[in-house]
């Protein structure tokens, strides 16, 4: 694949994907960006950090995952608010991943970013469903680190991997539950993930130089070499499916990161590639979301 860089930033993460314009996250510098086709690109949440995952709601406010829970923006008039900051009247250290469940609500997972940015134990982490009429049930526990999610395209799978481990797939049933987990592929460094038409589950690494492609029994059906030298998320899009959007890392600041020295220079891309596969282009929460003005 050619890939060509559109954008660039710290440390990109969230990822997501409109008609037209294209959103993602800076994780270290915080904020949440726009790109529109003729490359004008705006802000909002600039002071929100650690931001995983991005997901547009129905009635066009955007969802965002990072500390403290799951928080919104309606980007046509500034209003914004806290979908989930509680789980059984209890405060939530943080959200990593979610993914749509097909049916308005979203499967996510915790991740206490709150006590990890502040150098304290963390939480254990679990994976959950949120409803479209707000219940939250927990569905699994024992969750190294959570990260990138997908559903299969006949929505019998989720799909997720745990970081340091690799990449589970778990049975949806009917009533949206999951059933047992299978470990698909052992990964140590697994982030971002993203499914296509024909099923296949494309994983990056962040310290990988290419995407991994998996068939839903975890055999490798190949591996797309990056321009970067690790990856973070992977989303399609486009009118046909078929626009690739990627956001790199190089690995000396992965590993700078790692050991407590935050990325000070924008080396962090944001690229686009045309892809051989139409993927699946993520579909559209329903939350009906309480507006009041953001302090």
């Amino acid at each position: 694949m050619k890939f060509s860089a559109i954008a660039s930033g710290l440390y990109l993460e969230g990822l997501g994907i409109g008609r037209e314009e294209v959103w993602f996250s800076d994780a270290v510098r915080g904020g949440v960006h726009r790109l529109l086709p003729g490359g004008t690109l705006r802000t909002w949440l600039p002071e929100r950090r650690w931001i995983g995952s991005l997901l547009l709601n129905q009635d066009g406010a955007v969802l965002c995952s990072g500390p403290g829970g799951i928080v919104w923006f309606q980007p046509s008039t500034g209003v914004a608010g806290a979908l989930l900051d509680k789980i059984d009247g209890q405060a939530i250290g943080g959200v990593n991943e979610m993914v749509p469940d097909g049916r308005g609500g979203i499967y996510f997972a915790t991740l206490d970013i709150t006590s990890m940015a502040q150098k304290q134990p963390r939480r254990p982490s679990a994976l959950y469903r949120l409803a479209s009429g707000g219940r939250v049930t927990q569905l699994a526990d024992d969750l190294q680190f959570p990260n990138g999610m997908g559903v299969s395209p006949d929505g019998r799978r989720l799909y997720h991997n745990d970081t340091r481990v690799g990449t589970y797939s778990f049975d949806i049933r009917q009533d949206g539950s999951l059933g047992e987990r299978t470990l698909l592929f052992e990964k140590t460094d697994g982030d971002g993930l993203a499914i296509d038409t024909q099923g296949n589950i494309w994983v990056t690494g962040f310290l990988s130089g290419d995407i991994l492609c998996l068939q839903p029994d975890g055999t490798v059906v190949k591996r797309v070499a990056l321009p970067g030298e690790g990856a973070t998320n992977v989303r399609f899009g486009g009118e046909d499916g078929r626009d690739l959007y990627v956001t790199t890392v190089p690995r000396d600041i992965v590993e700078a990161f790692r050991n407590g020295i935050p990325p000070s220079s924008p080396r962090s891309v944001l690229h686009l590639a045309r892809s051989d596969v139409p993927g699946l282009t993520l579909a559209q929460t329903n939350f009906r979301l309480t507006r009041r003005a953001r302090q």
